[in-house]
């Protein structure tokens, strides 16, 4: 083969290798949700020996943070609807995890509780995280996680419309 043929062939070959995804590909929506639903897959059999429900692990462990909140408060906190929440909650209190009791002060207000048995399910709970995690970090360093953990905090910030603080040597090097 001549060389210059060789050498139009190397140049096709490094652009075929190095070939980008453009922006707005879908390739990352893609890769986030298919992580997220994974995840939450794994993390759901894990629960599931508990006898807690996919998303009723974030409501014990924002009661088990401050026990009595509202349903709405905990539907914000975990960017549901409230309707979903009180859904959440009534089937959460017919599994003996949670109660929910008028306000002392203000009659108006319900709040939710955990009872000794949501409170005994936080310990499993994060076992059943911890089993997870474990799982889908294998095979990354500390390095590695720390700065997915770091471009995931950007992502959801600029979706959330928060712009992320970052410091005026990062923002050049990027550039």
């Amino acid at each position: 083969m001549a060389k210059k043929d060789k050498a139009d062939k190397d140049r096709g070959e490094k652009k075929k290798g190095k070939k980008k995804e453009p922006p707005g590909s879908g390739v990352l929506c893609a890769s986030v949700t298919q992580v997220a639903r994974a995840m939450r897959t794994h993390l759901s059999h894990g629960l599931a020996a508990s006898g807690l429900y996919p998303g009723q692990d974030g409501v014990v462990q924002l009661l088990a943070q401050g026990d009595g909140q509202t349903p709405g408060a905990l539907a914000h906190q975990l960017g549901v609807k409230a309707p979903t929440m009180t859904r959440t909650i009534g089937r959460m209190e017919a599994q003996g995890f949670v109660l929910r009791r008028t306000d002392d002060r203000d009659g108006r207000l319900t709040k939710v509780y955990l009872t000794d048995e949501g409170r005994g399910s936080v310990a499993r709970i994060a076992e059943a995280t911890a089993a997870c995690e474990a799982q889908a970090l294998q095979g990354l360093s500390g390095k590695e996680l720390k700065t997915l953990v770091k471009l995931l905090s950007v992502i959801d910030s600029n979706l959330s419309g928060h712009a992320p603080m970052r410091p005026s040597n990062e923002a050049e090097e990027d550039d």
